[in-house]
């Protein structure tokens, strides 16, 4: 076994975790592999690839596998998604986890220098103005992963989890539309234009998708058919 398949096996443990019903919960693991694959394919965007040469591959997968095993650890806790969302202090505490996840299980894995290297492209991944390379490369992957068809199966996911319906989720996407949030994260949370732009993509798709939930949750298009017309009032269900 390779010394990243060795990493991948530690990763896969840490990130799987047990439901409250005692289930196998695997969607961080399966995250981590989506994440892998968008670091993979940004390494080869020409705008990477001139720094190619001083990407340090192994620490940067290593990172990618690793990053989200703070947050595995916060909710196997037994704590809120929902207030991970609202506290900036959570995030300093999920970050805070990971690393210590990793010296603890990569330790007799990787040498000390290694270790030291993984923490720094997961902190400076944070940072919105780092100039480390794999920082911005992990950066970007984990961004994009939130736009787009994944981004929203993600959303409606935890929506489920914490008892929410349509016409919640709904009223969450609205919100985040007139505060102009998705316009915000393209613009401050990308760091190489060529993943932004596809960042634009996907969140139209998304877009199209959110509209069409909108309109068969207010059976619209039945409306529209029932009276040929496309500006009728859509009864309260109330």
């Amino acid at each position: 076994m390779s010394g990243l398949d060795i990493i991948k096996d530690v990763a896969k443990q840490t990130l799987s975790i047990r439901t409250i019903a005692g289930n196998l919960d695997d969607s961080l693991w399966d995250r981590s592999q989506r994440l892998v694959r968008n670091v993979e394919y940004i390494c080869k965007l020409p705008e990477v690839e001139s720094i190619g040469s001083q990407i340090d591959r192994l620490c940067l997968h290593t990172a990618t596998y690793f990053s989200d095993t703070g947050l595995a650890q916060f909710l196997q806790s037994g704590k809120s998604v929902d207030s991970l969302a609202a506290s900036s202090a959570n995030a300093e505490e999920i970050l805070d986890l990971c690393s210590k996840v990793v010296e603890e299980k990569l330790a007799s894995h990787l040498d000390s220098s290694k270790i030291k290297k993984i923490l720094r492209f997961l902190s400076e991944s944070t940072n919105q103005f780092t100039k480390v390379p794999e920082a911005m490369i992990l950066s970007d992957a984990r961004n994009l992963d939130d736009m787009g068809a994944v981004g929203i199966f993600n959303e409606l996911r935890r929506y489920v989890i914490h008892g929410k319906c349509v016409s919640d989720a709904l009223k969450i996407w609205k919100r985040k539309t007139d505060y102009r949030y998705w316009q915000a994260r393209l613009k401050k949370s990308f760091r190489f234009e060529s993943v932004r732009t596809l960042a634009e993509q996907r969140l139209s798709s998304a877009e199209f998708f959110m509209n069409q939930l909108k309109v068969e949750n207010s059976a619209h298009d039945l409306g529209e058919m029932v009276t040929g017309k496309t500006d009728f009032a859509v009864p309260n269900s109330r």
